[in-house]
């Protein structure tokens, strides 16, 4: 059963949503069998994204949320509802953090790519910032593990 792991830009323009999502969902069609595992910080834009795509496939979602506060501390009203649905079937495991903090993030993308076969990265190819923890950062994390990197860029995708 192949597990995929997802790491991408939050701040997706709205014309870049419907591109990503027949994106993803072109890259999932063949695990429509059932025998998918994906696996997701589930953050608002790509994350979320990818695991409707996956619950679409007929897959099984395994959320990696980086602190014990992140629920309350970094989900937006607006996006509260499509986070506690998806959670809600998916398995959750919480890092070992208090808060949602540079070190929580880097421990969920760790743990994102420790459980992955593979990463799909929606991902404009800016390299690195040196901020860390970023799409980019986890992106070379994949590459430097030797863990295959799929990127999900469509035509006309932009930030928003």
């Amino acid at each position: 059963m192949p597990t995929i792991a997802v790491t991408g830009h939050m701040d997706l323009s709205p014309d870049t949503v419907p591109l990503v999502r027949k994106a993803l969902s072109a890259l999932l069609v063949d695990h429509r069998d059932g025998e998918l595992v994906g696996v997701t910080c589930l953050a608002r834009g790509s994350d979320t994204l990818f695991a409707e795509a996956v619950v679409e496939a007929g897959g099984r979602l395994v959320v990696v949320l980086p602190s014990a506060d992140y629920r309350e501390a970094k989900v937006k009203p607006d996006h509260a509802p499509v986070f506690d649905r998806l959670a809600g079937l998916a398995e959750v495991v919480v890092m070992p953090h208090e808060t949602a903090d540079r070190a929580a993030y880097a421990a969920a993308n760790a743990e994102l790519l420790a459980r992955a076969d593979r990463l799909v990265a929606v991902w404009d190819g800016v390299p690195p910032s040196g901020r860390g923890g970023g799409t980019a950062d986890t992106v070379q994390l994949a590459q430097e593990s030797g863990l295959p990197v799929d990127v999900v860029w469509p035509a006309g995708a932009a930030r928003g």
